[in-house]
């Protein structure tokens, strides 16, 4: 059983994160979450329930301008706020569970998240679990980037195209449908940071990645190529380091009905190797 909990925190610039927290008795470990572009943390309650019956706890929170967080609809001004934010969240898990492992796992633009914060914050977690993370830049963006268009126009939108190609599972693409939380179109400009000049920036620096890292990916993923993950894993600097693709899986693993459990369990198994 875990007490489930609910609350908001400020961000450097003010803005007001919505978080939630399941902690567990007898915790070994605590998981912080970090979801993906259009989507928000109330996503991952099946993924939670299943760490907190692995006895550890997790931290969630709504990414700025996403799901019940405050901030402009699908905008950032900088991606680096990102990784600002996520610091804030990683902290409190640290003061609430002083000399717990602390863990952080990232999904897509998430993942993008999760490497960037492994670059900037030396030695916080014990490790990282990076799922399908956004860290080149996809070809199809060429024309954002061409005489800075997404500098130029921020507010231009642009829709959410994701939910065709996020998993094999009806019924989870019938739910991502219908959640009003789910943005339904993003500003160009924090495309343009995320994964133009982010996925520069992950570039330039990857090789003071150092810690240890599991990475996975669907084999069959049209949102986030699995090249991506095989690019991160050959030039991070990390010396414990693992990378695993999932046969036929689409962009969202944990979604995936025949396959989400053996995500989890290698999740669990990496997890517990290193508690």
């Amino acid at each position: 059983m875990s007490n489930h909990l609910e609350g908001k925190f400020s961000t450097f610039d003010g803005i007001e994160l919505f978080y939630t927290k399941d902690v567990v008795d007898c915790a070994r470990a605590v998981v912080v979450i970090v979801h993906g572009l259009c989507e928000h943390s109330g996503r991952y309650g099946y993924f939670t329930e299943k760490l907190n019956q692995f006895n550890y706890t997790v931290y969630r929170f709504d990414n700025r301008g996403h799901g019940k967080s405050e901030g402009e609809r699908g905008y950032v001004e900088d991606f680096q706020y990102f990784f600002q934010d996520a610091d804030k969240m990683v902290n409190m898990a640290q003061e609430e569970n002083k000399g717990m492992p602390v863990f952080m796992f990232g999904h897509s633009m998430g993942g993008f998240i999760t490497a960037g914060y492994g670059i900037r914050y030396k030695d916080k977690l014990k490790g990282q679990i990076l799922s399908g993370a956004a860290v080149l830049e996809p070809p199809a963006f060429k024309n954002l980037k061409e005489n800075d268009y997404f500098e130029k126009n921020p507010r231009e939108k642009s829709p959410n195209l994701l939910v065709k190609f996020m998993c094999r599972d009806k019924a989870v693409i019938e739910d991502y449908n219908n959640d009003p939380l789910i943005l339904r179109e993003t500003n160009i400009k924090l495309l343009g940071e995320s994964f133009i000049k982010g996925s520069k920036w992950i570039g330039e620096n990857v090789k003071s990645y150092k810690y240890p890292c599991l990475i996975l990916h669907g084999e069959k993923d049209k949102i986030v190529r699995r090249e991506e993950s095989e690019w991160l894993f050959n030039n991070i600097s990390s010396k414990d380091k693992s990378i695993k693709i999932y046969s036929e899986c689409y962009h969202e693993i944990l979604s995936e009905k025949d396959q989400k459990e053996n995500v989890i369990e290698d999740i669990h198994k990496w997890i517990e190797e290193r508690i």
